[in-house]
């Protein structure tokens, strides 16, 4: 069994910061990417950003420039973070924690996701 657990999301004001956190666990064999989606009503989850195993991210345009993924060093990809500055309204979401690995005695890999954690963005 694998889990992921999100933390950190919460109310701030229009150009405040959050920190998320997402800590990955169980039986795991090799973790090949970790990320963040958000999804509002009505709409599709949509990547907000991700980090490779090799060190290597993606971040959604709109969130360029203003939030930063990151890990605990380079030979730890089960505890990351989501660093976001300049918050604006538009932020507000609901933020799911995702990973794409192997799980142990497996040979694939497979997407496993968070429950989700509330950032609201107030004007």
């Amino acid at each position: 069994q694998v889990q992921l657990v999100e933390s950190g999301g919460g109310l701030v004001q229009h150009g405040g910061s959050l920190r998320l956190s997402c800590a990955a666990s169980g039986s795991i064999a090799s973790i090949i990417t970790m990320g963040w989606y958000r999804q509002t009503p009505g709409t599709q989850r949509e990547l907000v950003a991700r980090i490779y195993s090799v060190g290597l991210t993606d971040y959604a345009d709109s969130v360029k420039g203003r939030f930063t993924i990151s890990r605990d060093n380079p030979g730890n990809m089960s505890q990351v973070y989501l660093q976001m500055n300049n918050l604006k309204t538009e932020d507000t979401a609901v933020y799911y924690c995702t990973s794409n690995l192997i799980h142990s005695g497996s040979i694939r890999t497979r997407d496993y996701w968070g429950q989700g954690t509330q950032v609201t963005v107030s004007s």
